[in-house]
């Protein structure tokens, strides 16, 4: 079997990525006509934040999501070479949570890369997990903007529900807003250089799904599986 069709195996065990998540989660839009983006500079991410609180709490949102293939472009108008290659649709999902929260790995996990990318409007902290197994080919899930001091080794192996990194502050993160970009990656996808893509141009998308598949189907809420 083949992403995502091998979530659907009772002999695969998948498991949220946070645990606790609660209620419906706040659908954050960041396409260009958001009125959350309003007067507000693109590397402004603590005034984003603030604004982002105040519209969970009138909402009474514990947490929220950003979605895969939303167009944005101007949330990355000052990052150069998004706009010399018109990539400006989001390949990930961004699932936004307090600052430390811990992720857990979603299926049984060797990390495969872990680092470090400096610059605002960068990854920061990062990790890839490579998912392996009798029953399905292999693929990746990637994790952007975590903190620094607290990230896996190269090759640590993780059982599903796992805790392997959590979420990081500006400072660490790439200067962004308090969440991390989810982003599912074939093997095809890791060849052609998307783990340091996490957006695509609009003539990449018939692409898309051989390379980056939504990552909606692997983030998952509620209790972990049980055995």
């Amino acid at each position: 079997m083949y992403y995502p069709f091998l979530l659907y195996s009772p002999a695969v065990r998948h498991c949220p990525v946070f645990d606790g998540l609660e209620g419906d989660p706040y659908v954050a839009d960041l396409s260009p006509a958001s009125p959350l983006l309003a007067g507000l500079s693109p590397r402004d991410q603590k005034g984003f934040q603030a604004v982002l609180d105040n519209a969970m709490a009138r909402g009474h949102h514990s947490w929220g999501v950003a979605p895969y293939l939303e167009r944005r472009d101007t949330l990355l108008a000052d990052c150069p070479q998004m706009v010399a290659e018109a990539r400006f649709i989001h390949l990930g999902l961004d699932v936004i949570v307090p600052l430390g929260t811990p992720l857990h790995a979603p299926l049984d996990a060797v990390v495969e890369a872990t680092g470090y990318e400096a610059g605002e409007g960068n990854y920061g902290g990062h990790v890839l997990l490579k998912h392996a197994g009798p029953h399905f080919e292999t693929f990746y899930s990637f994790y952007g903007h975590l903190c620094k001091s607290r990230l896996p080794e190269t090759g640590a192996p993780f059982s599903a529900g796992d805790t392997f990194a959590e979420i990081g502050d500006f400072h660490e993160n790439g200067n962004w807003f308090y969440h991390t970009h989810i982003q599912v990656i074939t093997a095809a996808g890791l060849a052609a250089g998307y783990m340091t893509k996490g957006y695509c141009a609009e003539k990449d998308l018939p692409r898309m799904n051989a390379l980056c598949p939504s990552s909606i189907p692997l983030f998952k809420t509620g209790p972990p599986a049980i055995e």
